[in-house]
């Protein structure tokens, strides 16, 4: 699974929280590196030369193998809350995503051969 960490200019110390961000994302989705090829994850301070409440903002695509990306967004007074809110919320996209493909992989079909018989 490939990630990638982008931080706006507004975000201090853009090194160290990509690093960060990178091994955390990384252990918060490891059950899905099968499925997942690649992460994007956009930081940014909205209103970075003006300050306020919610506005900070943490992006995260997950590429999943034969599907469409998955996005989820979540905004928070620190990038802290916002990186950690836009993980869970990845994490039950996926979950989601993933788990009604395992479920409909594991059904057993009404179709299959050797259905109804005629006794």
């Amino acid at each position: 699974m490939q990630i990638q960490v982008n931080a706006s200019n507004g975000v201090e110390n853009k090194d160290a929280l990509e690093r960060w961000a990178s091994e955390a994302i990384r252990k918060a989705l490891d059950r899905f590196s099968a499925d997942v090829t690649r992460v994007e994850v956009h930081l940014s301070d909205e209103n970075h030369d003006k300050g306020g409440g919610n506005d900070k903002r943490c992006a995260m695509e997950a590429r999943v193998a034969g599907r469409n990306p998955l996005t989820v967004t979540q905004h928070a007074p620190n990038l802290d809350e916002a990186f950690r809110g836009a993980a869970d919320k990845l994490k039950r996209a996926l979950d989601s995503a993933l788990g009604r493909q395992e479920r409909h992989r594991d059904r057993e079909s009404i179709r299959k051969d050797g259905g109804a018989t005629d006794e």
